[in-house]
């Protein structure tokens, strides 16, 4: 039998250290060799490549239809711009000439309380107040104290986010219009003084009804409005001084006519 080989003994000596594994250079990606011309027929491609937004998607018809409307919308607001310019700028030669168009446009829609570069705002608190002269339902007369109309309307649009024109304006309104047709003796001035009368009492006689004045069965006989005006307070830095007492202004006692006595216009 042949002779069994033994492994080689271990060599001796002390162990060899172990040999550092070489770091291998970072491979480079290769190229791209994506060619378009090679892209499969049935590759998805834009289904509208020349598709158009805006109004150039419209036809020419409609794109001429569109600008005449934008030109349209854009001399309307220069012209509007125009009128509420002239309407509050101070008197001049335009204003002077055209005033009656230019208050055909402004007036009711568009009125302006104030004038471009002087404004003047109010200092002066003024309240309209009414009494009346009742007949009650036994025949007996008697006068009410006074209904302070302006604190009325106050209250009503004080807190109210959408008040209505008529809380804000129409008491006032038909005060400035009353004083600007009398005389300071309370003599109404032409027609339109007497129109102001009228306007102002049915306008009190329609409160006082609101307010059940006259009372159950009871008629307003007559009405006298005065006016409480009193002077804003300047503002405690300011030096100036006013006068905070209040002066009233006092109309005559006018007769309510029939048709208002059983409680105003409806």
């Amino acid at each position: 039998m042949p002779a069994q080989q033994l492994p080689h003994p271990p060599p001796s000596g002390p162990p060899a250290r172990p040999q550092p594994i070489p770091e291998r250079a970072p491979e480079s990606e290769p190229e791209s060799s994506y060619d378009p011309a090679a892209a499969p027929a049935d590759a998805p491609t834009d289904p509208y490549p020349d598709a158009r937004i805006g109004v150039s998607a419209l036809s020419l018809r409609y794109q001429v239809v569109a600008a005449l409307a934008v030109a349209v919308v854009a001399v309307g607001a220069l012209v509007h711009l125009g009128m509420v310019f002239l309407h509050v700028a101070p008197s001049n030669t335009v204003t002077k000439q055209h005033g009656k168009a230019i208050d055909e446009w402004i007036y009711p829609e568009f009125e302006q309380n104030w004038k471009l570069f002087a404004p003047n705002p109010l200092q002066q608190n003024i309240e309209v107040q009414v009494r009346a002269d009742v007949r009650s339902a036994d025949g007996s007369t008697r006068t009410t104290g006074w209904y302070d109309l302006s604190a009325e309307d106050g209250a009503a649009i004080d807190g109210n986010l959408l008040p209505s024109h008529t809380e804000q304006n129409e008491l006032r309104r038909a005060w400035d219009f009353l004083t600007a047709t009398h005389d300071n003796t309370n003599r109404p001035i032409g027609l339109r003084g007497t129109l102001a009368e009228t306007y102002l009492r049915r306008i009190v006689v329609l409160r006082l009804g609101r307010d059940d004045a006259a009372g159950k069965g009871g008629t307003v006989q007559r009405v006298q409005i005065r006016s409480r005006t009193t002077n804003v307070p300047p503002p405690e830095w300011s030096d100036e001084q006013v006068s905070t007492t209040p002066q009233y202004r006092l109309l005559p006692w006018w007769k309510v006519p029939a048709d208002e006595a059983a409680g105003g216009v409806r």
